[in-house]
């Protein structure tokens, strides 16, 4: 198979010294003529024709008196050919950026139509390195490092171990920013989303649909933007609570697909919004199975979510509970839970172990962004 090469090759641009010695010669215009007329050295005329100097505005408007070829073209003229060499060294310096975009995980990247789609030879690879600056929105690898590695100094990792994949993680960050920007949301107000808190407990019983769409107007009415974004290889997060340009933002993963992880995530990410509004902090949370949080705020944020899924009125009854799917199903029904949730609960306070013929009660969720 023949391989292409897809380096970006920009469009040949001639300086436009070359249009106006075209022009000099329809009018029968030598250098030393064209120079007097203009009151400019000839080697001036002579760098001009070459492209080694540029058209300024002054010369552009003299080169109109004298052809009668408007101002504005020879500015256009030049501006195109200057962009166009500058293109060519960005093509240059774009090489040594090549080891900056492998450090993050390019086919998943793909997947999710960050990048363009394409076998990820070197060469493939040096093409990406300009769709990967306007993805983060930088001029370059030093201005990633100062907006997104140096982001990390406000990450709270609820697990440290695991989190270690910077690049991942800013990649899923931005991508939650890319579509936070494109959302409405009223002023942040705690007691509206306080209030809002049972009709998104509710939702528990909607389907997957209903959900993202549903839980999105509750959390944008009480000045919450709320966007879902795949889990990224190697990000090891299934929620994140952060405040982007004055606004709280939570970002889902549906990591799992789990009907009971995702409304433990997605509580728990409320709790830090309520009870941890550092404006500066980033609460990287990992909800997987087992996951037991360390840190204060993980530990409240933590109770918040239980306490919202399951009050504790419910503890003794969850307790004595009887281990089948038709009592599980009663009680979820009273508790106007989805019976999943109850399954989770239960498997998290070591009632039922992870691996239980009951898990077949929870509900995997599809939640799709939306634009």
């Amino acid at each position: 198979m023949t391989e292409t090469t897809l380096l970006y090759e920009p469009t040949e641009v001639s300086p436009p010294g070359d249009t106006l010695r075209d022009l000099m010669d329809e009018r029968d215009l030598t250098q030393a003529e064209l120079s007097r007329r203009l009151g400019r050295p000839t080697q001036a005329i002579n760098e001009i024709l070459a492209g080694k100097k540029e058209i300024t505005e002054d010369t552009a408007i003299e080169l109109e008196r004298v052809l009668q070829v408007p101002a504005n073209f020879w500015l256009t003229r030049e501006a195109q050919y200057r962009e166009y060499l500058a293109r060519l060294r960005a093509v240059q310096t774009n090489l040594s950026a090549v080891p900056w975009v492998q450090t993050f995980p390019l086919k998943a990247l793909q997947q999710a139509n960050v990048l363009p789609a394409g076998r990820l030879t070197a060469k493939f690879v040096e093409t990406l390195v300009e769709p990967m600056l306007g993805f983060f929105g930088v001029a370059s690898p030093e201005g990633w490092a100062a907006q997104y590695d140096q982001l990390q100094v406000q990450f709270r990792r609820a697990k440290p171990d695991a989190q270690t994949d910077v690049a991942a993680i800013t990649a899923w960050l931005r991508m939650g920013e890319i579509q936070a920007q494109q959302r409405e949301a009223s002023a942040f107000d705690a007691a509206a989303l306080e209030r809002a808190l049972p009709a998104m407990r509710a939702l528990t019983l909607a389907d997957a649909a209903t959900i993202g769409r549903e839980l999105t107007r509750l959390c944008s009415q009480v000045g919450v933007v709320l966007v879902f974004v795949p889990a990224l290889q190697g990000t090891h997060v299934s929620g994140v609570a952060r405040w982007l340009h004055g606004k709280p933002l939570v970002q889902l993963s549906l990591l799992g697909k789990w009907n009971d992880t995702f409304w433990f995530s997605f509580f728990h990410e409320i709790g830090h919004i309520l009870k941890h509004p550092a404006r500066r902090a980033v609460f990287l949370d990992d909800a997987s199975s087992g996951t037991q949080a360390t840190t204060p705020e993980e530990l409240e944020a933590d109770r918040f979510a239980a306490e919202v899924l399951m009050p504790a009125a419910m503890n003794q009854a969850l307790e004595e509970l009887p281990l089948t799917k038709k009592d599980i199903a009663v009680f979820a029904a009273q508790a106007q839970l989805h019976p999943g949730i109850v399954v989770g609960h239960l498997q998290h306070h070591g009632r039922l172990p992870w691996a239980h013929p009951l898990i077949h009660l929870k509900a995997r969720y599809d939640i799709q962004p939306r634009a």
